[in-house]
């Protein structure tokens, strides 16, 4: 009987391991993957702003918001800051709406499907972070789970979720005033 107990728990603990590191790595792919969103920025600013000149005050807000994002450290943090960015491309996205030479720029073009690419990866890996979280959050709930995790310190693990601000349509009513 000990021994059966024993091997379950082991058992049990090597699964929290195992499930833990999981979250690490699906993390792991977020930050790589907002990361290479990241540097995508400054090309995609930079061209806008050869056609938009005009147009500074939503090319500084996407600039402020890509070093919000480069400069968050927790979840929360991070959060907010890839809402806050998101929301600033959907603006600079409607700006350039008004420019036809831009939309046919094909370094645009490019930077802007690799940016819709990214966009698509980046939703995918939060998607498979919080499902790791889910079953690791799971399995430290429930019994014999729970003991072990009460006993070697296993704490549950955050969601990435989508902030409030992500969530909004972006408010785009002042680029067409003036």
């Amino acid at each position: 009987v000990v021994v059966f107990l024993g091997g379950g728990l082991c058992s049990s603990y090597n699964n929290m391991v195992r499930l833990n590191k999981d979250v690490d790595e699906k993390w792991a792919n977020i930050e790589t993957q907002l990361t290479r969103r990241s540097d995508l920025i400054p090309n995609l600013v930079a061209t806008v702003k050869a056609y938009a000149k005009q147009e500074e005050t939503v090319l500084t807000e996407v600039t402020r918001a890509r070093a919000g994002l480069d400069n968050a450290r927790t979840m929360e943090e991070i959060s907010k800051a890839n809402g806050d960015l998101n929301q600033a491309l959907s603006r600079l996205m409607v700006v350039v709406e008004a420019y036809p030479e831009l939309k046919s720029n094909e370094n645009f073009l490019q930077l802007q499907a690799q940016l819709e690419g990214t966009e698509n990866r980046i939703n995918y890996a939060r998607m498979e972070y919080n499902k790791s979280v889910k079953s690791y959050n799971t399995a430290i709930a429930v019994f014999p789970g729970s003991i072990i995790a009460g006993i070697f310190g296993f704490k549950p693990r955050e969601s990435f979720e989508a902030s409030e601000r992500e969530r909004q349509n972006p408010d785009v009513k002042d680029l067409f005033e003036g």
